[in-house]
């Protein structure tokens, strides 16, 4: 086992670098850099998400882009740079990194990155690290809850549907789960605003934020309960499409396995329905709902909070990611990317870990990586 861990550490590796390369690669076409962006702001105008200067200067996006007077072509790479000292440019071209190569800058990067020295935002005045650490909390609170209450629900009712299949209880639930799958977590998490949150109907639950303002002065019992209240809402309107992949991936499992011969051979010995279902089928049924915790966690951690966190005004990850690629605050961009990507990775490992810990039969040495 130690030498399939040490393969898969050093598979991590290439694997990593190439995603970084490929999103730097891209990042060198995309208009309006960081550079542009400041150009944008001193010349009073304001660049949209592609990069466009707009304002009503003279010296808009779409204007005659030439050179300075004296044949200095260096604002020619500008939009909107007419009029600037060219010296300057460079100076904002060398404090954001953008006097080298680019294949010096990659490399510099990732040098840096390897020894998990992410530097300083380039408009935020502090470092990398410490605003991704303050926006974390949101992030592992909507995650970790989601990930939790999506295995104790799906479970006990895939296991329930699996052993009633073809009833009306097993009908009626998967057709509850299929709508909920098919509503969009934005339009649900508005509709849970308009009635819940003081929209139209009910004030019972806030509208905004993690915590309440007055929240160091509660107690201990009193935080919890404040920090489930603000939860509810934003958990709610993630969940409602969470429960049917996961519930129909664990029922069609225990269905699998209870057909199975060896299933049939434990009744004939007289175990109980409870034995032979939770004492044989439930470990090798769950196989396969293990292999899915990795993409479960991750998607819970990341994929659509940005428009949860936005709706409920949640300053967690997805939001600052959002914000630092309009700003083209890369050194934001590229963090969360290392980071994201090196735990998914990690999490990948540890849920083929956590295979052989359940079924000590599967041996991944014996298997090619």
């Amino acid at each position: 086992m130690g030498a399939y861990i040490l393969k898969r550490i050093l598979l991590m590796i290439p694997t990593l670098i190439g995603i970084m390369l490929m999103t730097f690669a891209v990042i060198q076409f995309v208009p309006g850099g960081p550079v542009e962006q400041v150009i944008a702001k001193m010349q009073g105008n304001d660049t949209d998400s592609t990069g466009r200067i707009s304002g009503n200067t003279g010296n808009e996006a779409g204007g005659n882009q030439q050179a300075m007077p004296g044949g200095d072509s260096v604002n020619v790479k500008y939009r909107g740079a007419q009029g600037l000292d060219p010296e300057f440019i460079k100076s904002l071209e060398k404090q954001f990194g953008f006097d080298k190569p680019a294949p010096e800058r990659f490399l510099l990067m990732m040098k840096d990155y390897f020894t998990f020295n992410f530097g300083q935002s380039y408009f935020r005045d502090r470092s990398v690290l410490s605003l991704i650490g303050e926006k974390l909390p949101v992030s592992i609170s909507l995650g970790l809850w989601l990930t939790l209450i999506q295995y104790l629900v799906s479970i006990p009712l895939g296991i329930r549907k699996a052993v009633k299949d073809g009833s009306t209880f097993d009908v009626w639930t998967s057709g509850v789960i299929i709508i909920g799958y098919a509503i969009p977590s934005f339009i649900f998490a508005i509709m849970l605003i308009v009635v819940f949150a003081g929209g139209s109907y009910f004030s019972w639950f806030p509208l905004r934020g993690l915590t309440s303002d007055n929240f160091e002065q509660m107690s201990f019992f009193g935080k919890m309960a404040d920090y489930a209240w603000h939860l509810t809402l934003p958990l709610f309107a993630m969940a409602i499409g969470s429960f049917a992949t996961m519930t129909m991936l664990t029922k069609n499992s225990f269905l699998d396995e209870i057909r199975k011969q060896y299933v049939t051979t434990a009744r004939a010995k007289g175990l109980s329905e409870r034995q032979v279902l939770y004492g044989h089928v439930f470990r090798n049924a769950m196989l396969l709902v293990i292999a899915g915790f990795p993409g479960a966690f991750i998607g819970a951690f990341f994929a659509s909070s940005l428009l949860i966190e936005t709706i409920f005004s949640l300053d967690g990850l997805g939001y600052l990611f959002f914000k630092a690629t309009l700003d083209r605050d890369y050194p934001i961009v590229f963090a969360s990317l290392y980071i994201f990507t090196l735990m998914g990775l990690v999490v990948q490992l540890v849920s083929d870990l956590t295979y052989t810990w359940i079924d000590p039969r599967i041996d991944f040495e014996k298997r090619d990586v």
